[in-house]
């Protein structure tokens, strides 16, 4: 409040009582709505302080991808995940697997899956980045993670590491893993180990089990028509059988072998 001193033309400025209530208009504070925004904020902040710093602790304690240069990994998350299930139902876990290298699979058997799978796996560093943009934006609009959009290393990543479920926090660490994966580890090798870990049946992994149980060949000699219908079991393996294939199924493979026929993905040749 100001008070004109009529003889010196000077505006005074007056205190009211300290005690007194507030003049009419005076500004008392922040209105309510804005102390809201102001808490929610603060809880959001929160959230996300203690998000990132899971995430960091996360990233930090991921496993170290450097022995899968030259050591074969003796059993995988998934695999233990699936053992748990057989118990949980009362029956023995099965595993049928048997590791080959990857100059010892077909190079048929390696075109199909990368048809099926990643046809973009020789140009992206683990993760496909426009893909992963359309998953998102096709989950956002349904409201749920519906769409799958992993490349091969992110699938191996989830293999080898993680759990399937999906979730915001499980994907994220599947991403940096997948990253890691091909910073160190050649393209090569990485077909190899998912080559070798994946589900293609029920206790049935790896390419090698797959042909002799399907097809009583090895991984080395499948047709394409064989490595395609392998390569379509990919997608449900426990569901999906190439040994007896429903018209599903084998329209999948007809898929993957037009695929194959017309811009077959190139397959490296054999390494030691």
């Amino acid at each position: 409040m100001s008070v004109r001193d009529p003889q010196a033309g000077e505006s005074l400025q007056t205190e009211p009582p300290a005690d007194g209530p507030p003049s009419a208009g005076e500004d008392t504070g922040p209105p309510g709505h804005a102390m809201s925004i102001l808490s929610v904020g603060r809880w959001l902040a929160g959230i996300a302080a203690v998000g990132f710093g899971c995430l960091a602790y996360a990233y930090i304690m991921l496993p170290d991808v450097r022995p899968l240069r030259t050591s074969n990994p003796p059993i995988t998350a998934f695999m233990l995940l699936r053992a748990r299930e057989a118990q949980a139902r009362g029956v023995a876990p099965r595993r049928v697997q048997r590791w080959v290298s990857y100059r010892q699979i077909s190079p048929e058997l390696t075109r199909a899956v990368l048809a099926a799978e990643d046809d973009a796996f020789w140009k992206h560093e683990g993760v496909d980045f426009e893909q992963l943009q359309e998953s998102i934006e096709i989950d956002w609009a349904r409201g749920r993670l519906v769409r799958g959009a992993s490349t091969i290393t992110q699938q191996l990543a989830k293999n080898l590491y993680l759990s399937p479920s999906k979730n915001p926090v499980r994907k994220l660490l599947e991403l940096i893993l997948a990253r890691r994966l091909e910073a160190q580890l050649t393209k090569a090798r990485i077909l190899e180990l998912y080559l070798n870990v994946i589900e293609w049946g029920d206790g049935l992994y790896g390419a090698e089990a797959a042909a002799r149980t399907y097809f009583h060949t090895s991984a080395s000699t499948v047709s394409a028509n064989e490595s395609a219908l392998l390569a379509a079991a990919i997608a449900n393996p426990r569901v999906f059988n190439p040994g007896r294939p429903t018209a599903r199924l084998i329209r999948r493979q007809q898929l993957i072998l037009r695929r194959m026929g017309a811009e077959s993905p190139p397959v490296l040749p054999a390494v030691p």
